[in-house]
């Protein structure tokens, strides 16, 4: 019995204490590429680390996956099915303006406001360029020889092996200054680069130039509504017939080097190629 009290002691001053704490985990990847998880930074081995969270820690063999990491990032970053962009779209289309019932019953969008000023047109034709039509062809010209030098080149095939469809780019110095000139008065492109691509159908195909572009830890997807990042020459994107060619451009961020290798993925083809080998 006069144990009972040292006991009571004991266990009332463990309960002020509160339970143990685990020290939090540091964890990053150093420039070599291993990763480590530490208690402290005092334990970290290397210099110039990367800390991240457990959460973003990138696959240990990016280069061995079918598609770049940051690509796949991206994808689901901007998923429209992804719930964290579905709230957004809902509150944009909770804030539309409601459609004006007529008198037959349909209903219209109302009128803009008096004076608005008209959307800027979000494409380049080829006379706004300048291009006439052997300019055009000279184009087509340049990205086929272009493959000789730098291969650059998309194919789809039958189980045959018998051509559906292909895809080339390749870069055209004097179009890029061309393109730059058309822009100057619409803002400019900077240091912007610029490559040309070919789409040629060999039988009914739909070609909406779903291209993604993939540099190091960049990566890029051009709009096709905005001639600022993709636009159409000659030729017309959607369902081709057999035997129709499309010619366009994509311009590609500041930050991106022609210079080094740039990674195409056009659905689920993909190709590899430095489009300015030697500066």
């Amino acid at each position: 019995m006069r144990k009972l009290p040292l006991l009571l002691l004991a266990f009332s001053s463990f309960s002020c204490l509160g339970p143990p704490t685990a020290a939090r985990a540091i964890s990053g990847v150093c420039p070599d590429g291993s990763i480590y998880i530490v208690q402290n930074e005092q334990q970290i081995p290397c210099k110039a680390s990367k800390q991240v969270e457990p959460t973003e820690m990138p696959p240990l063999r990016p280069g061995y996956l079918p598609t770049p990491y940051t690509w796949q990032v991206w994808n689901e970053r901007h998923d429209p099915n992804n719930p964290y962009n579905v709230i957004e779209s809902a509150r944009e289309v909770r804030g539309y303006e409601p459609l004006a019932v007529q008198g037959d019953g349909s209903a219209s969008a109302p009128p803009p406001p008096e004076g608005a000023a008209a959307a800027e047109p979000a494409s380049v034709a080829p006379l706004d360029l300048g291009l006439s039509d052997d300019e055009l062809r000279n184009l087509f010209t340049i990205v086929e020889l272009s493959q000789q030098r730098v291969p650059a080149r998309l194919s789809r095939r039958t189980a045959d092996g018998q051509g559906v469809f292909e895809l080339a780019f390749a870069r055209s110095a004097a179009f890029e200054q061309r393109l730059r000139a058309a822009w100057q008065s619409r803002g400019g492109l900077g240091s912007q680069q610029v490559l040309l691509f070919t789409a040629n159908s060999k039988r009914p195909e739909a070609f909406w130039a779903n291209l993604t572009f993939a540099q190091g830890h960049l990566s890029y997807q051009p709009d096709r509504e905005n001639a600022r990042q993709l636009g159409v020459l000659q030729g017309r994107l959607g369902p081709l017939e057999g035997g129709e060619v499309v010619l366009g451009y994509v311009v590609l961020p500041e930050r991106w080097d022609l210079g080094q290798e740039v990674d195409v993925y056009w659905n689920d083809r993909h190709l590899a190629a430095t489009f300015s080998p030697g500066g």
